[in-house]
């Protein structure tokens, strides 16, 4: 908490899906679209939108809640092969949170992602937006043998970037992130406002801080690398 308060932070690693990028609109439209061409009604949106930080074979669970895990094995490759078709299609930085990017951008502070999305989604996605050249670092769910919430990928990330794993922080909405970034020796804020079930809090994940809202988020991250008051 040290460094949050008197501005001694030097970079930010965000989660993609959730904490950067609204990406529910699009996931959840892959969904539902299965979900009709099965003979299923579809999946209420607010309620599918909250299970994507779960990815494929979390949606799919939540639409086809009677298929055992070989159906689920089954429909991921479909589910991920519609999802490529329209990547980019409604999703977006999170309003707010593209303010936050581009203030980090004008003053020098490094930011990066590291996401367990597998690689041959994410690079598409940050393309598409704008961003992997802008980032500092991106490391996808297969870039490693690890996932989070092991911290090798966090680990890997600093490396790649130049950081101080004790000098940045870790920004996700689940609670694998946050376990992810304490094990990794990095200050961490909780995303509430991201993609959070219904049964999950994200008060309860021990993070150093929750972020309610982006503008929350954003005077958070501000104030640590010594951009806001």
């Amino acid at each position: 908490m040290k460094l949050l308060d008197v501005g001694g932070c030097s970079a930010v690693l965000f989660d993609l899906d959730g904490t950067l990028i609204d990406t529910a609109p699009d996931m959840v439209a892959v969904l539902q679209a299965m979900q009709s061409d099965h003979g299923q009604a579809p999946v209420d949106y607010e309620l599918g939108r909250s299970y994507v930080s779960n990815g494929a074979v979390g949606l799919l669970r939540l639409g086809f809640p009677e298929a055992d895990e070989d159906r689920i094995e089954t429909l991921r490759p479909d589910f991920l092969s519609r999802y490529l078709n329209r990547i980019s299609q409604a999703s977006a930085l999170f309003p707010g949170v593209d303010r936050l990017v581009d203030t980090l951008d004008a003053h020098a502070r490094p930011w990066g992602v590291v996401t367990n999305k597998p690689h041959h989604l994410t690079e598409p996605l940050m393309l598409a937006l704008d961003l992997l050249d802008r980032a500092a670092c991106c490391v996808s769910g297969d870039t490693l043998p690890q996932r989070k919430p092991d911290p090798a990928p966090l680990h890997h990330a600093c490396a790649v970037a130049g950081l101080d794993a004790a000098t940045a922080i870790y920004v996700g909405d689940s609670s694998r992130d946050i376990q992810a970034g304490r094990a990794a020796g990095m200050i961490t804020i909780a995303a509430a406002y991201g993609y959070v079930t219904p049964d999950d809090d994200a008060e309860t994940w021990g993070a150093d801080l929750v972020a309610r809202d982006t503008e929350e988020l954003a005077q958070l991250v501000l104030k640590a690398v010594n951009l806001g008051s």
